[in-house]
Order: structure tokens, then C-alpha cells, then sequence
């Protein structure tokens, strides 16, 4: 099952708050449940959530009944507005909203019908766009990777975080297309546990070697010289390659640095932000402390309890080996190299 596509003006998404234990199809025909599904995690991942929101928009525009172009505009922002409001920390969300607007200003002379219609078309290439996007990653981040090395990675940044494919996934599927077998590591990410209940399933299902250990046993792991490697994803790259990626990943790249060992995050030119100076101006989202006093509807902590629950964290540039992109790997100095991927 794909992790979303565009049926018939109908958005279909693997509902991911189900798995690992039920793989259900949603059919979203309506830009209310859309925004929903981005906002409860239901379509979660940096590019899917661009993938997302561009066809949230034509969701919405089935409702708008303007015959001219200021009235059609002024509907359409209010819609790019709810939808741009669901989450605040992906990158992609944004820049798939604001294609979306760039083109409709950009056929302004066109019939409202037309307009629509050019909009599906673009959603639908931004969809297209993200799985060649993803391929490419995993043909170059598979360069890195050796018979038998072992990968440690952390929240789900495989095919259920994109089209297809995924960022920090994609070099372990294409090395595996390539007969070069490695182990990953999956972090089980509290506290929604995205690594236990998504990456190690699709791992499985993919047939590699994949073995899940709790976040706080990292460090152990890369003591007894268990991991190679580390690959992450991530939902905003700074200009300085400053990087936003699920709590828990500045952690391991502090680990990782101190033990020697390769930090790579697999991003999409579309999560690189260079408007945004470093990884100080990143807005942070922040969760409900039910997801970790009640989590998964089982109580683990006092009634009461203060909760601090940010879902991402930022890692310094320093940190950071390189940057694994469909253009190549860039390596620092970031505020150099991550600008000469426009060009």
C-alpha cells in the first residue's frame, strides 16, 4: 500500500496512528479531515506532509464557488492559511502551500475551472517531485554504505514519511536493490514511538535487517563499536545546516561525535530553509503531555505532573558529517554549499 496517492480528486493515506498492528486506508475528500490527518499524525513525515497540504488545497477548492479572480484568490488564502496552521515545524508544509500559491497567481488570466485544474496538476507533481526526489537520495546515500555495516536511525524517515522510498531509508533500500546487505538500529522514538511502531515494520517488510532498541540505549551501542553509521532525517535544515529533526536526534549526534562516528541527515532541497538563518529561529512544535503520561491510552505518570513535550529538537551544524541530498552529499561548510544547491 502507498504511503498516500491521489485517486479520482480523492486523497488516500495509510492511516499511521493504526500500525504497526492494522495496515487501514483513509479516503480523504475533504480539506477539514485533511488538515486533521496532518495535525493528529495520521500522514506524518516532512515531504508527506508537503505532499499532503498541496492536495489539501485542491480539497478545499471543490467548495469555492467565486467566478472571479480577487474573490477565487481571497478563498484560496484562507485555505492555504488552515492548512499552513496544522503544524509549525516542517519546512515542507510551507513550500508546498507556497507553490501552490505562486501558480495560481501565476495563471491569474485563466478561467477559475482552469485554474483548479492547473492546481491539481501541480499538487500532483509536487507528489511525482518527491519520489524522484527520495530515489535519488537513497542512489547517493548508498555510496556510504558497506557490506555488513550496521546503521543506527531514529523516528521513521523511510517510505511512511514520503512518497516513496523515504530520505534516511532510501540508501539502505537502494544498497539492498544493490545485493549490499547492512543492519539497521531503529530508536524506538518516545514518545510516540515512531521507530518501533513504523520503521521497524517497514524495515521487516522490506527484508532487512533491522533490530529496535530503546533511545537511551544508543550510547551503549556505540561503545561496544555496534554502529557505523548514523543516518536521520529531518523536517528544516537551516542556512547554516543548523537541523530540525524529531526530539532525541541532537542527542545522537552528540553520541555520535563523541564516538567518532559518521552523522549523516538525508534532506530534501524542499526541508532546506535558507531564509531562516540558524537553528535558533526553527519554531518548535510542542505536543500534548497526554502523549506521555497517557500514552497509548495507558497511564505511566502521575495525575498532575508538569510535562515538557517538544517534538523536535536541533542539531548544530557542527555536528552534522554531511548532508545527503538528491543533488549529492555536501559536506561544510554549510552556509556555502547549501546555498549552491539553487543553483
Amino acid at each position: 500500500m502507498d504511503t498516500l496517492r491521489w485517486e479520482n480528486g480523492v486523497l488516500k493515506i495509510i492511516d499511521q496512528t493504526k500500525l504497526p498492528a492494522e495496515e487501514v486506508e483513509l479516503c480523504i475528500d475533504n480539506i477539514e479531515d485533511c488538515r486533521e490527518a496532518i495535525k493528529q499524525l495520521k500522514v506524518r513525515g516532512a515531504p508527506a506532509i508537503g505532499d499532503a497540504a498541496a492536495f489539501g488545497v485542491v480539497l478545499g477548492l471543490k467548495e469555492v464557488k467565486a467566478n472571479d479572480f480577487d474573490a477565487f484568490y481571497a478563498e484560496f488564502l484562507k485555505i492555504k492559511d488552515y492548512l499552513a496552521s496544522s503544524r509549525p515545524t516542517a519546512v515542507n508544509l510551507f513550500k508546498s502551500l507556497d507553490r501552490m500559491d505562486e501558480t495560481v497567481r501565476k495563471n491569474r488570466s485563466m478561467s477559475i475551472p482552469e485554474i483548479k485544474e492547473i492546481l491539481e496538476e501541480e499538487a500532483l507533481r509536487i507528489y511525482r517531485e518527491d519520489i524522484d526526489t527520495c530515489h535519488a537520495i537513497g542512489m547517493n546515500g548508498a555510496a556510504l554504505l558497506r557490506e555488513g555495516m550496521s546503521v543506527l536511525t531514529h523516528c521513521n524517515a523511510g517510505r511512511l514519511a514520503t512518497a516513496k522510498y523515504g530520505t534516511a531509508l532510501a540508501p539502505v533500500y537502494t544498497a539492498l536493490e544493490q545485493g549490499i546487505h547492512v543492519r539497521v538500529y531503529a530508536d524506538e522514538t518516545r514518545p510516540l514511538l515512531q521507530g518501533a511502531r513504523l520503521t521497524a515494520y517497514e524495515l521487516m517488510d522490506a527484508g532487512v535487517d533491522v533490530t529496535l532498541i530503546a533511545d537511551n540505549m544508543a550510547a551503549y551501542l556505540m561503545k561496544q563499536g555496534k554502529i557505523d553509521i548514523v543516518i536521520v532525517g529531518c523536517d528544516r535544515v537551516a542556512a547554516n545546516g543548523d537541523t530540525a529533526n524529531k526530539i532525541g536526534t541532537y542527542g545522537l549526534a552528540v553520541l555520535a561525535k563523541a564516538h567518532n562516528i559518521p552523522f549523516y541527515v538525508a534532506a530534501p532541497t524542499s526541508s532546506i530553509d535558507l531564509g531562516t538563518p540558524s537553528g535558533s529561529e526553527i519554531v518548535i512544535e510542542e505536543r500534548s503531555p497526554v502523549e506521555i503520561t497517557k500514552g497509548f491510552g495507558r497511564q505511566t505518570a502521575p495525575d498532575g505532573v508538569k510535562v515538557y513535550n517538544p517534538a523536535f529538537d536541533v542539531t548544530d551544524h557542527c555536528l552534522i558529517t554531511g548532508f545527503i541530498t538528491e543533488k549529492g552529499i555536501v559536506g561544510p561548510p554549510y552556509d556555502e554549499h547549501l546555498k549552491a544547491l539553487e543553483y
